[in-house]
């Protein structure tokens, strides 16, 4: 199952829930994503023929990150670009997520270990800003969940 997360037409992020299933390759995100996530299916003695990556000069703006749930169960709190929250969704082991514009942040509801991608170099204290926010009775979620 694959669920879009939109706010203002705009994709904030893409979640990738452990039960997706297809067959052959198939991308989720637009063309011109700065991070791109697609999903593999093939079967035995398929060949992905060898290949390297050209050099391409490319404009990153924004970063991306995607996180990959390996065990354990998150909330995440999705905000606006003004830091207003606008509600959550659980993540549960073998979720994966591409964050992609807004603001986030996180509860660990259980014991999790999470990797995580996204494009480098990082740049410290000038790589994102922090907020606070005050969730309490404010926690809401999609329909779906």
């Amino acid at each position: 199952m694959i669920e879009n997360f939109v706010n203002n037409n705009e994709i904030y992020a893409i979640i990738i829930r452990s039960n997706f299933k297809s067959e052959g390759i198939k991308f989720f995100t637009p063309n011109n994503f700065s991070q791109q996530l697609g999903y593999m299916c093939h079967e035995a003695d398929h060949i992905i023929e060898p290949h390297f990556h050209n050099l391409v000069t490319r404009e990153v703006k924004l970063t991306n990150e995607v996180l990959f749930i390996k065990s354990g169960k998150v909330r995440i709190d999705f905000y606006d670009n003004n830091q207003k929250y606008l509600e959550s969704s659980i993540l549960n082991k073998g979720d994966v997520i591409l964050l992609s514009n807004g603001g986030h942040g996180f509860k660990i509801l259980e014991k999790t270990e999470m990797i995580e991608v996204k494009q480098g170099p990082y740049v410290g204290d000038k790589d994102k800003t922090r907020f606070n926010s005050n969730l309490i009775d404010k926690i809401k979620f999609n329909k779906d969940e």
